[in-house]
């Protein structure tokens, strides 16, 4: 199997790379002015259609949180952000470098993700601002609501 200008460009694209699929549903929260733009308009080719903002009614796939230290409690953001996706679906949380404004601690990360229910599946760089840890809901977890 030869690889194509195709198949590379989709192994080079950030949302591929995070495991985002064409016609998935995602949602956004906590988008501001700061955010990776490149990032998601890559997110929005490989899906397919716009992110859903946080008025999205309806249950997506995955969930693109942009979280920073002045936004609150990180466990309550997660937990929240887990009522909108499906059984089994995933939540990029996407935090500051070290260094930047907003910066969260890997450990806060890990502490709320497994406080929320949640397992950290990879931490990935997704631009130079941020980082991402990609947090998967367990099937289990749904069947609590």
């Amino acid at each position: 199997m030869s690889a194509t200008a195709d198949h590379a460009e989709e192994r080079t694209s950030p949302a591929a790379r995070l495991g985002f699929q064409p016609e998935q549903v995602v949602q956004e929260i906590g988008y501001d002015d700061d955010v990776d733009q490149e990032l998601r308009e890559s997110i929005e080719e490989v899906i397919g259609s716009e992110l859903k903002d946080e008025d999205y009614d309806d249950v997506a796939d995955a969930v693109v949180l942009w979280f920073r230290d002045e936004d609150g409690d990180l466990t309550d953001a997660l937990v929240d952000a887990t009522t909108y996706i499906e059984e089994g679906g995933s939540i990029l949380l996407l935090t500051p470098k070290t260094g930047r404004d907003g910066y969260v601690e890997p450990s806060d990360i890990s502490e709320a993700a497994t406080t929320a229910g949640l397992s950290a599946s990879k931490s990935v760089s997704v631009g130079k601002d941020w980082s991402g840890s990609r947090l998967v809901t367990p099937k289990a977890a749904k069947s609590k609501r």
